[in-house]
């Protein structure tokens, strides 16, 4: 008996061998096979060459979820072309300095954001023929419809196929946002590193598995993942907007195995009443993977208990180097983010520069074996908060004898209070206990005799009014739980946590009204 060839890895092969296969799911229920995207992705390569795009160069977009998102990540990966994905919660003018400042020379974007999007566009100063819009052409002047850009141009595969990258800009919750720039390998897309490091969370190719796209694609690590499940042959599911009970239906309903999540969406998960929950079988779902932000005790207890051993935690940077935790591995060491990756090394270093032993706090730094980066036009902040090949995101931690990764805080959000070190992750997770808090953070404000005293921003959960008894309420529960030099001496209400769409806390726009004419020293 023949053993049949195994399928082939790649999403361009795959779309040659069996075309008909259907890949992606558009978040309006729309289904692609591999034919169609294929020939889609072809027309683009062919209209940004005829635009004068040539290897090296970049352009950007402004984009939800769906299919045009996808075309443009597979273009640019086989046409040696830059894809600059940019948040399209941004303002015009910081969309229009990634703009400039990655020298994209091709603007697409979604009429939803033709205001911000056109603003960009002019004022970096990129020509009318190079600006494309998404949707009604009449709601972005200036911009030309993304039809004419595909318009005539061949579903064959381009000549000269070379691989490109994504070239991400990191959030800019300190500063101007800076582009994560990796040279061209100059090799054929097919030997690219196609969704292997997937395995490193045990996914694995084909397997019947469906990746759920849960999360705006322009974020670094979705982009990757729900990347890297196409080219091993999984069908994606898109989501455009997150809510809780659409997300249980679409594992339901498309019986998804794996996706990429942040803390927040399994609190509001939670949140959802029993009988909501119970009407949908998430029983498919074999990896659950989340990151970004820290994960409170309770609530990664209470998802295990729910979906089981599929909820897995990883720790890494857009820049490169990661760990990675499974249920078992946190379940035996609670609190842990992981191993490091076998393709990553993780270190913990004193402020000296002095690499820490085992069980010692520290400056986390990480690395990758497979190749460096830099930032784009920004030499000094690539030397900077580096030591030999290693680098940091200014994240505290500690690494026990098993090699396992215990993250506290990230250095400029510690709190100290006469001279006392305090962390707000700690904080947050108490805060986070009480059935009355949607979301919370803390963080400190100036005390003249202390330096810092803490302080608590809620959001409160529906039903719940932000007043003096629930501030009263709340204050009572963290006595119940934390330390006095721990507890925040006072809380604040707000409608809604300034967090981006994929889970990470803006707590510099929380924190910096109450440092207004003062000087922070952290």
């Amino acid at each position: 008996m023949t053993t049949p060839a195994p399928a082939p890895t790649g999403f361009w092969a795959q779309a040659t061998q069996n075309p008909d296969r259907t890949v992606l799911v558009a978040p309006n229920g729309e289904e692609w096979t591999a034919g169609r995207l294929h020939a889609e992705v072809n027309r683009l390569v062919h209209g940004l060459r005829a635009a004068g795009l040539a290897r090296g160069d970049a352009f950007a977009v402004v984009l939800p979820n769906g299919v045009e998102f996808f075309t443009a990540y597979l273009a640019a990966s086989q046409a040696g072309f830059y894809l600059v994905p940019v948040n399209h919660h941004l303002v015009g003018p910081e969309i229009a300095w990634i703009v400039a400042d990655s020298g994209a020379k091709v603007l697409i974007a979604h009429e939803r954001f033709a205001d911000a999007a056109r603003l960009a566009a002019d004022e970096a100063g990129l020509p009318a023929t190079h600006r494309y819009v998404i949707g009604d052409p009449e709601s972005c002047d200036g911009f030309r419809p993304y039809p004419e850009l595909l318009e005539g141009q061949s579903p064959s595969p381009p000549e000269d196929r070379t691989l490109g990258w994504v070239m991400n800009y990191t959030s800019g919750t300190t500063g101007r946002p800076r582009g994560i720039r990796r040279p061209l390998p100059g090799k054929p897309p097919e030997e690219a590193y196609l969704g292997g490091f997937l395995g490193i969370f045990g996914i694995r190719p084909f397997d019947g598995n469906v990746h759920l796209v849960c999360s705006p694609l322009y974020h670094t690590a979705v982009l990757q993942f729900a990347g890297a499940s196409l080219h091993i042959g999984h069908r994606l599911v898109l989501m455009e907007k997150w809510t809780p009970e659409e997300m249980l239906r679409l594992i339901d309903r498309h019986r998804c195995t794996h996706t990429h999540m942040v803390p927040t969406q399994f609190h509001r998960l939670l949140a959802l009443p029993e009988e909501v929950r119970a009407r949908y079988d998430v029983s498919s779902m074999r990896h659950a993977i989340h990151g970004a932000a820290p994960c409170p005790d309770h609530v990664k207890r209470a998802m295990i208990a729910w979906w089981g051993h599929s909820v897995e935690e990883y720790y890494a940077a857009s820049e490169g180097g990661g760990a990675f935790a499974t249920a078992e591995d946190w379940l035996k060491k609670p609190g842990t983010v992981g191993r490091a990756w076998p393709i990553s090394e993780l270190a913990v270093f004193d402020d000296d520069g002095s690499r820490l032993p085992p069980g010692e706090l520290g400056t986390v730094y990480m690395k990758m074996t497979t190749g460096g980066f830099s930032y784009h036009k920004d030499e000094a902040k690539t030397r900077k908060n580096r030591i030999g090949d290693f680098f940091t995101v200014g994240d505290l931690g500690c690494l026990d004898e098993d090699g396992y990764l215990f993250l506290r805080d990230r250095k400029i959000d510690m709190i100290i209070s006469g001279g006392v070190n305090i962390y707000p992750a700690e904080i947050e997770s108490v805060l986070l206990g009480h059935p009355a808090v949607a979301d919370a953070a803390a963080f400190g404000i100036p005390h003249d005799d202390w330096g810092e005293e803490v302080k608590a921003v809620v959001e409160p959960a529906p039903g719940h009014a932000p007043d003096a008894s629930l501030a009263a309420d709340v204050l009572a529960h963290c006595e119940r739980q934390l330390a006095g030099y721990k507890r925040p001496k006072s809380v604040d209400f707000i409608e809604e946590m300034p967090r981006d769409p994929n889970g990470k806390l803006y707590k510099r726009r929380l924190r910096d009204p109450y440092w207004e004419g003062r000087t922070r020293n952290v």
